[in-house]
């Protein structure tokens, strides 16, 4: 008959897992031989803080499920990237942790090699606070020139409420920058950026009473992310684009705009012009 074994412990697998990947000898622990790689239990719960016994009881299953805060000081000692922390997360609470915006400027090569490789299609990638980091060809040529901005006014809003060309870019400006601010609102909460986000709005609330109306009112958007924006071009007149927004695989700060034109003949006249 064959023997009976205990379920698999997700997290105490995977908190296994994690520790015997760090280097003790790397971490300031004697470095002298070890049954097995890694670091041992009190070890993880030195660097945690947490109780020796409460974290083995941990890896074995028992003790009840963990708080976020406990979570957080494994992931810390165990050294988890973003997505480790989420796994863990998910495994022990059943959802992933809570957003904490950290603010990282700039892209990969990678991504750039992304964006280039949309043109004619216009796409960008921005922060959690509006912040554009990086952009291709169609994107400067058809929405904005943000290489010819100081790096602190490559922001999205800034560039709506703060550059006439874009208001004239824009047959309903209104509704546009309503939503717009709203859509903000929005992105910064979830990121957890709402600290990082007062600057800018004190900023723009002195420089636009327009913005410090809107702001103020505090709408929520109820229009899906995937719609249609429509401006006008110096050159080619009046375009339509499909406006998506998608998440950045590895980066949660950032997001990936992309704006494919509405129309065979829009496309066409933007391939001519680029």
């Amino acid at each position: 008959m064959s023997e009976v074994r205990a379920p698999e412990n997700p997290l105490g697998a995977y908190l296994r897992d994690r520790r015997t990947r760090l280097d003790p000898a790397a971490l300031g622990f004697p470095g002298e031989r070890r049954r097995t790689p890694g670091l041992r239990r009190e070890e993880v719960a030195q660097r945690a803080n947490i109780s020796p016994t409460w974290y083995t009881w941990l890896e074995q299953g028992r003790g009840g499920g963990p708080s976020a805060d406990v979570l957080d000081r494994i992931a810390r000692a165990l050294m988890l990237t973003d997505f480790e922390r989420e796994h863990l997360f998910l495994l022990g609470l059943g959802r992933p942790p809570e957003a904490h915006y950290r603010k990282n400027d700039g892209v990969t090569p990678r991504l750039q090699r992304v964006l280039d490789a949309l043109d004619p299609t216009p796409a960008l990638i921005r922060t959690a606070t509006w912040d554009v980091v990086a952009w291709n060809r169609a994107s400067s040529v058809l929405l904005a020139d943000y290489g010819a901005m100081p790096p602190e006014h490559r922001n999205m809003l800034r560039h709506l409420f703060l550059d006439p060309a874009a208001r004239a870019a824009h047959d309903h400006w209104e509704s546009v920058a309503r939503f717009i601010v709203s859509a903000f609102r929005l992105d910064a909460a979830r990121a957890g950026a709402a600290a990082d986000v007062e600057p800018l709005v004190e900023d723009l609330s002195r420089l636009s009473p327009e913005f410090r109306a809107m702001w103020r009112e505090g709408d929520v958007p109820v229009t899906p992310r995937e719609v249609v924006k429509r401006i006008r071009h110096p050159v080619l007149g009046s375009l339509a684009f499909e406006y998506s927004t998608f998440a950045v695989d590895g980066r949660t700060d950032l997001s990936l705009l992309i704006y494919n034109p509405a129309t065979p003949a829009d496309a066409a006249r933007i391939a001519s012009l680029l």
